[in-house]
């Protein structure tokens, strides 16, 4: 009796307390499902090209560099750099091309196999949500409102 006392004791000492339940988080004014097609393409053991990707290359069309485009993304300069030459070491011809600082401060353009890229992936992206619309529509219906 003694024993089972004393391992119990043990049990109840190693045990972690019980996190307190949170309250469920309210529902926004009807928040509406979205749908995402998220295509990657792996080349080895690296995404060569994915929606990550072509985020931070819109960016830098639209920031010129490589920073300022990182800064939008909530993304730090060495992950975008890391990014951006992944995906430049992925193609045959690179996507951007950076100019080092200086009085100017530099800055990164996309080249036209970087515009290609965006142009053909937000392509794809759109001609699978119409090609998969009605298979969409039916998913959506199965979803709470």
């Amino acid at each position: 009796m003694l024993a089972r006392m004393a391992d119990t004791a043990k049990i109840a000492k190693s045990a972690k307390p019980a996190k307190p339940q949170s309250a469920p988080a309210t529902k926004s004014a009807k928040a509406r499902p979205e749908v995402r097609f998220r295509m990657r393409i792996r080349h080895g053991e690296s995404v060569a090209l994915g929606p990550g990707k072509v985020d931070l290359l819109e960016a830098v069309r639209e920031y010129g560099s490589i920073s300022a485009a990182a800064r939008s993304l909530d993304m730090s300069y060495r992950r975008a750099w890391l990014l951006i030459d992944e995906l430049n070491r992925s193609l045959k011809s690179p996507a951007t091309h950076s100019e080092q600082g200086g009085q100017s401060g530099g800055g990164c353009t996309l080249t036209p196999v970087g515009e290609t890229i965006i142009r053909l992936y937000r392509e794809v992206e759109e001609e699978a949500r119409r090609g998969c619309s009605k298979q969409i529509g039916a998913l959506l219906k199965l979803i709470r409102s």
